[in-house]
C-alpha cells in the first residue's frame, strides 16, 4: 500500500489516526459530503491516471471515482490526486467517509454545492476576521487574561507585521474595529489564491474560527497542533481549573486537528504546479 507518499510538517498523519475513530460534525457547505453512511468497501485497488485534458482521476478496480453530485471526480495535479487514493486505499473493510477530509474538499471545490465564486467566499473568510478568536479578550478571571496575552499576542503581533496591517484586540463582545486598509490587504492576499486552494482555506478558518491563526499556520509560522490550542485557549484554561470529562476533551481535540491539517494539506497541495513520480498503490 501506498505510504509517507507526502511530506508536511503538520502532524497530519497522528491526526488523522484519531480522526478515524470517531465521527463529527462538519460545516454545512462541508456536511453534504462528509455524513453519507459507512458502506462495505466494493473494491480492491487503488490507483490513478491523468487524462487527456491533463486532470487526475481516481480508479477503484476497473471504476472511475465520482463526487456526489455525479461528476467525474478529478484533482488538479499528482499530488491531491495520490493524496486522496491513499485515504481510499486506507479504508478498511468499511469505508467511513467522515475520515476522508481531503476527498470531501475535493468534492465541494468540484461540484460547488453552495454555488459560490472567488469573490463570495474571500468576503465569507473575511467575516471571520472581524469576530478573530485572537482578537476577543476577556477582562476576567486574570488567569485567562494573562494566558491570552503569552499566547495570543505574538501571533497577532506576526500576522501585523507579516502583513504590515493593523489589527489589535478588545474586551468588547463586538471585537476591535478592524480598519478598512487592513481588510483591503486580506483582501488581496486571498486573492491570490485558486478556487480550490480557497475552498481549504476557508474550511480551515471555520475549524478555527480565525484568519490571523489560519494564515499563520499555512505560512508555516504555526504548526496545526500549535494552531488548535491557541484556538481553544479558553477551553483548555478551564480544564485546567475544572478537569475535563473523560475522554470527550481528547476526542474533540483530535478531531478539530484531523479537519485543520486536512484542510491546510488541502491548501498546499492545490497549489502544487511541479509534478510529483506517479506510484501504484500496492498490496
Amino acid at each position: 500500500m501506498l505510504r509517507n507518499i507526502l511530506q508536511f510538517n503538520i502532524g497530519l498523519k497522528n491526526a488523522w489516526l484519531h480522526s478515524k475513530r470517531f465521527p463529527c460534525k462538519q460545516p454545512l457547505s462541508y456536511m453534504r459530503y462528509s455524513t453519507a453512511p459507512e458502506r462495505k468497501r466494493f473494491y480492491q485497488n487503488v490507483s490513478i491516471s491523468q487524462s487527456d485534458n491533463g486532470l487526475y482521476e481516481i480508479n477503484l478496480d476497473k471504476r472511475k471515482l465520482k463526487t456526489p453530485g455525479g461528476k467525474l471526480f478529478t484533482a488538479p495535479n499528482e499530488a491531491l490526486a495520490i493524496a486522496v487514493a491513499t485515504e481510499w486505499d486506507a479504508q478498511q473493510d468499511t469505508l467511513k467517509f467522515y475520515t476522508m477530509h481531503l476527498t470531501t474538499l475535493c468534492n465541494t471545490a468540484l461540484d460547488n454545492p453552495t454555488q459560490r465564486d472567488e469573490d463570495q467566499m474571500i468576503k465569507a473568510a473575511l467575516k471571520y476576521l472581524e469576530t478573530d478568536t485572537v482578537c476577543y479578550r476577556v477582562e476576567e478571571p486574570y488567569g485567562l487574561v494573562d494566558l491570552q496575552i503569552n499566547e495570543w499576542d505574538p501571533v497577532l503581533h506576526w500576522i501585523e507585521n507579516r502583513y504590515n496591517v493593523t489589527i489589535g484586540s478588545s474586551p468588547s463582545i463586538l471585537g476591535p474595529e478592524i480598519p478598512e486598509a487592513t481588510k483591503d490587504t486580506f483582501r488581496q492576499q486571498l486573492k491570490s489564491y485558486n478556487f480550490w486552494s480557497l475552498t481549504g482555506l476557508e474550511y480551515v478558518i471555520t475549524q478555527l474560527k480565525s484568519v490571523v491563526l489560519a494564515l499563520a499556520m499555512i505560512d508555516r509560522h504555526l504548526s496545526v497542533e500549535k494552531a488548535v490550542l491557541l484556538s481553544r485557549l479558553e477551553e483548555e484554561f478551564q480544564i485546567r481549573q475544572w478537569g475535563n470529562v473523560e475522554w470527550a476533551h481528547d476526542y474533540d481535540m483530535y478531531e478539530l486537528r484531523a479537519r485543520t491539517a486536512a484542510g491546510a494539506l488541502f491548501v498546499q497541495l492545490s497549489s502544487e504546479t511541479s509534478s510529483v513520480k506517479r506510484k501504484l498503490l500496492q498490496d
